[in-house]
């Protein structure tokens, strides 16, 4: 990239200079790629033995999903089924080097370019904030349902900021169904039904993020060429975990990805804390460009904790979790560059 056009950018962020309006279904490039999902009770036995050897105790079952709109979750939508699927847009390389702010989106939009039924969904997921609206950069966590038409939006949709007078992390719910530069989405009818539900506590292992070690085990169940994808919700309700939360966009382009993530202000929060996750088992060849796994969490109760999930520090951290399978990915607005790997450590 051209550093004229960098430095463009940056200037036009700082100086408050609109962009074009949000990108649209017919301006957006979308890729879709169809899965073959095993049955959930044929996932619930591959994930048992890799969690039971990370975790003191630990279930993996088949069930119907509880309302998931009612405390601990508090998500916008009752649950996880029918029209499953999943969304991946833009990526990382529209955060570096340098911030690509002409990247962004309109979640209900990105409904349409998903394919999603106007008369009734949800979407949950993880990715950066409307930078735009927000007046700063943060992190989104992505909690909206929809009936009766696509301007029908509940969104119970929160954001995670770093505050710039004593940089401390504000949790707050969003004024806007917008988004920015990457987001990862899964997308549902929301409706009640069969979801893997996992449970884990007391952590022995040496996977110390609950996501990737599900990750792990549906990659070494299915291999390389296979991709299983879920998405879904957890709650941590007991124990300390370890999250990332992005300050205000730099002055100058990153050099490294080292630098990327000393740029990063990091926090550890007791729980309980709402999470909302989307991973993949693989991403055979790189072909789709995917971020493998990418969680966001916030506080339902109202505190000042929250952001992009690393890790749990162990000890008595309890986790509980409601999944679905994806049918399909659909790839909106792929950057031209695709990362050797995820930006953070």
């Amino acid at each position: 990239m051209r550093r004229h056009t960098i430095l463009s950018r940056l200037f036009a962020f700082k100086n408050h200079i609109n962009y074009p309006i949000n990108r649209s279904i017919h301006t957006m490039k979308t890729d879709k790629y169809p899965l073959d999902a095993p049955s959930l009770e044929e996932l619930a036995q591959k994930l048992k033995p890799a969690l039971a050897s990370n975790y003191t105790h630990s279930s993996v079952s088949v069930e119907t999903c509880p309302d998931l709109r009612k405390s601990p979750f508090h998500l916008a939508t009752e649950g996880l089924t029918r029209d499953e699927r999943i969304a991946d847009v833009g990526g990382q390389p529209n955060l570096f080097p340098s911030p690509r702010l002409e990247c962004k989106y309109s979640l209900p939009a990105l409904a349409q370019a998903m394919e999603m039924d106007p008369k009734r969904g949800s979407l949950i997921g993880a990715g950066a904030g409307p930078f735009h609206v927000l007046g700063t950069n943060s992190e989104l966590a992505p909690n909206l349902n929809w009936e009766n038409g696509f301007e029908h939006i509940n969104n119970q949709t929160h954001f995670a900021k770093i505050n710039k007078p004593d940089g401390k992390v504000s949790v707050q719910k969003c004024p806007s169904t917008d988004c920015a530069l990457m987001i990862n989405l899964f997308g549902s009818a929301g409706l009640p039904g069969p979801v893997l539900k996992i449970t884990a506590r007391g952590r022995t292992g040496s996977f110390k993020s609950f996501s990737e070690c599900i990750r792990h085990a549906l990659n070494a169940a299915y291999g390389d060429e296979r991709p299983i994808s879920l998405g879904g919700a957890f709650v941590i309700k007991s124990g300390r975990s370890h999250y990332h939360v992005m300050p205000d966009f730099p002055s100058k382009p990153f050099e490294s990805a080292k630098q990327l993530n000393e740029w990063l202000t990091y926090h550890d929060f007791e729980a309980p804390i709402v999470c909302l996750s989307v991973l993949h088992s693989a991403d055979p060849g790189k072909a789709m460009g995917l971020r493998m796994e990418h969680t966001h969490c916030f506080s339902a109760e109202g505190e000042n904790k929250g952001g992009h999930y690393h890790y749990d520090e162990g000890g008595d951290v309890e986790y509980e979790a409601y999944f679905n399978t994806a049918k399909a990915i659909y790839r909106i607005d792929r950057p031209e560059v695709t990362l050797e790997r995820d930006l953070h450590d």
